[in-house]
């Protein structure tokens, strides 16, 4: 036995790795048969203010409490990575369901985030630490308003939403990345890729896994708005809500 290792160290797919993830899946499916459940009564409204204010206010500690930390560093405490936004727009989109919000909640939380469920970049203590319940909160959390409001409550993307979600999430990317160059931060993995191992060290050097991950999520943000429109033009077609109403 090794007794070097550090033994409260988080390591990827070890045991508390697996019991997050049991427990996202978990989640996830009851949340879903639940929004199901009350998809058309006035439960819906409530269930989803109550979630959209516990995610809100979830990421406004978490916030709160890194600006406010004597740890606290530039380099990684600025809420510019999209998991952080993400937490946000997804609060914002169970408060109001606008339409730009549910976008974003849609595209990024159910390709950009999950890649931090499956490919954690974490550097930190294991369970219980808070760092350790923080990250994981924050990044299950918005997987399951996404689940939540499409499959629970039967908001579906359009090509709208695609064109929408593209604009954004390039502008972010624009800012990002001369945030970083100024400040000689990382944020959105953007200059460089991560200090530990990430599924990017699949995709090249610096700025070619770039180029390779964007078409990467372009087409997988494609194959997610396909089966909901069929291919139509969007012009053509009116957002499908699933019988809610704002």
């Amino acid at each position: 036995m090794n007794t070097t290792a550090t033994p409260n160290q988080f390591t990827a797919y070890g045991l508390s790795h697996w019991a997050v993830l049991t427990v996202f899946a978990v989640g996830a499916a009851l949340l879903v048969l639940l929004g199901r459940a009350h998809r058309h009564s006035p439960t819906t409204r409530r269930l989803s203010r109550v979630l959209g204010a516990g995610l809100l206010a979830i990421h406004v500690a978490a916030l709160g409490y890194t600006l406010t930390s004597p740890a606290w560093d530039l380099v990684d405490s600025v809420p510019l990575h999209l998991s952080d936004l993400a937490g946000f727009v997804a609060a914002y989109a169970l408060l109001t369901r606008a339409r730009w919000a549910y976008a974003l909640t849609y595209y990024w939380c159910l390709t950009l985030s999950p890649q931090a469920l499956f490919f954690p970049v974490l550097d930190s203590p294991d369970f219980p630490h808070h760092e350790f319940l923080a990250f994981w909160a924050l990044h299950l959390l918005v997987v399951w308003a996404a689940l939540y409001l499409t499959w629970g409550l039967g908001l579906h993307p359009t090509w709208r939403d695609y064109r929408t979600t593209v604009a954004i999430t390039v502008g972010w990317a624009a800012i990002a990345m001369l945030f970083n160059s100024a400040t000689g931060t990382n944020y959105g993995y953007l200059n460089r890729k991560p200090h530990t191992g990430s599924v990017l060290d699949a995709l090249g050097p610096w700025p070619w896994y770039l180029v390779i991950e964007a078409v990467l999520v372009l087409t997988a943000w494609a194959l997610l708005t396909w089966p909901w429109t069929g291919g139509t033009r969007p012009a053509r077609r009116r957002d499908r809500v699933g019988g809610l109403s704002n």
